[in-house]
């Protein structure tokens, strides 16, 4: 029989040969590196590449020595490349999966629906001629995006006639940069009233390091609400349960009346408008860690992001009623009853619902002449009733 090319040659050639191969398989492993880690695969294809470089590179070395024989060779490899393409397609089809649930994420809302004298906007109309206009140098607005529809009727009732799109953060006076990015910039300046929740304590602390006073004035109530998937059995928690949830001590559904699978508890990015909101409600009660999801960058490695409320089956999320009742109207997640109330307009406004809390146009100090007048005007009947139809409750 005829001796392989590997088997006549020497061990100091067949080394050589390793070297080389080796050089040439770590390039391909270094090229297909940087390329998965730069089209966002760091978390799955990046460490693939690698596991199969080394792998190929045992694989050749075995190939180079004689240690495999032709048939456990052949065998090696398609157990390589079989093994590589069940985990892709095991990845690919996990990674579809996910992204068919159903996402409650604020970011994800068109505020252009919403703006203010834009055709065919669903922002709301007052039933009769408004009371209070600024005819010039009106307030530069900005705020949260749940509270977006309301100020936007505030503009449309109020301000002159003009194109303010919510996007435009360079020349608009009214824009929807959500609720931490709204405060940073009421701080520095960069805008006149802002529409949110309460502020954080890191927003607080954020304000007196810059010699900013903040005026927090009420123009609004609204129920802070959790909700799970529809499908889910459980229709109401108490207060109690809703703490040791989120402190987490209690992880499974079972324990409050539901299926035997454990709670998925979403959180939200630090100093959001709801994630200040939990953290009031939490008090003493420390909250676990959230959920995380992998952010793959190449520059700085893994940054962990609490991860968006995804609509699994046994997940767990919270926002404020208007937003999750009306701005994202999926009809894949139902509101849960705190206490035995439910959250409505009724329970709000009699104080029955336990987690009713105000918003707020919040200012710092400022000279602009119309801010005064605008914020009284949205203590008004007219701003009152607009609170109302936008879909709101008013402070009476």
């Amino acid at each position: 029989m005829k001796e392989s090319f590997w088997m006549k040659e020497s061990f100091w050639t067949k080394l050589l040969f390793s070297f080389l191969a080796l050089g040439g398989i770590a390039f391909l492993g270094f090229i297909g590196f940087i390329f998965t880690a730069l089209s966002g695969g760091l978390i799955f294809y990046t460490p693939l590449v690698v596991v199969l470089s080394i792998v190929i590179a045992i694989y050749v070395v075995l190939l180079i020595f004689n240690v495999l024989s032709r048939k456990i060779s052949y065998i090696v490899l398609l157990s390589i490349v079989g093994l590589s393409l069940l985990a892709t397609a095991g990845h690919e089809i996990k990674e579809a999966y996910i992204s068919s649930i159903a996402t409650v994420d604020d970011r994800e809302v068109n505020l252009k629906q919403y703006e203010p004298f834009a055709e065919n906007s669903k922002v709301v109309n007052l039933d009769e001629p408004t009371t209070f206009h600024i005819d010039s140098d009106p307030p530069r607005l900005d705020g949260a995006t749940a509270l977006y529809p309301l100020y936007s009727a505030f503009v449309q009732s109020a301000y002159p006639v003009g194109n303010y799109n919510p996007y435009d953060f360079q020349t608009s006076q009214v824009i929807c940069s959500s609720t931490p990015e709204a405060y940073k910039r009421l701080i520095e300046g960069e805008t006149d009233i802002i529409f949110v929740a309460a502020p954080s304590l890191a927003q607080q602390k954020h304000a007196k390091r810059k010699g900013v006073e903040l005026k927090l004035t009420p123009i609004g109530r609204e129920a802070f609400v959790f909700f799970v998937n529809k499908r889910n059995a459980v229709t109401g928690l108490s207060t109690a349960q809703l703490k040791d949830i989120y402190a987490g001590k209690i992880t499974n559904w079972k324990d409050v009346g539901g299926p035997n699978n454990r709670i998925r508890a979403f959180q939200r990015p630090e100093d959001s408008g709801s994630q200040t909101m939990l953290q009031k409600f939490m008090g003493d009660t420390p909250l676990m860690t959230p959920p995380q999801e992998d952010i793959a960058d190449i520059m700085s490695g893994i940054i962990q992001q609490t991860s968006s409320y995804r609509n699994y089956k046994n997940a767990l999320g919270y926002s404020f009623l208007f937003y999750a009742s009306e701005m994202n109207q999926s009809g894949e997640i139902a509101l849960l009853a705190i206490d035995g109330v439910k959250p409505d307009k009724e329970s709000i406004r009699s104080g029955q619902y336990p987690l009713a809390t105000e918003f707020y146009a919040v200012t710092a100090q400022n000279n602009n002449p119309n801010i005064q007048p605008f914020l009284d005007w949205l203590q008004s009947s007219q701003g009152q009733e607009l609170v109302e139809k936008t879909g709101y409750t008013s402070l009476k």
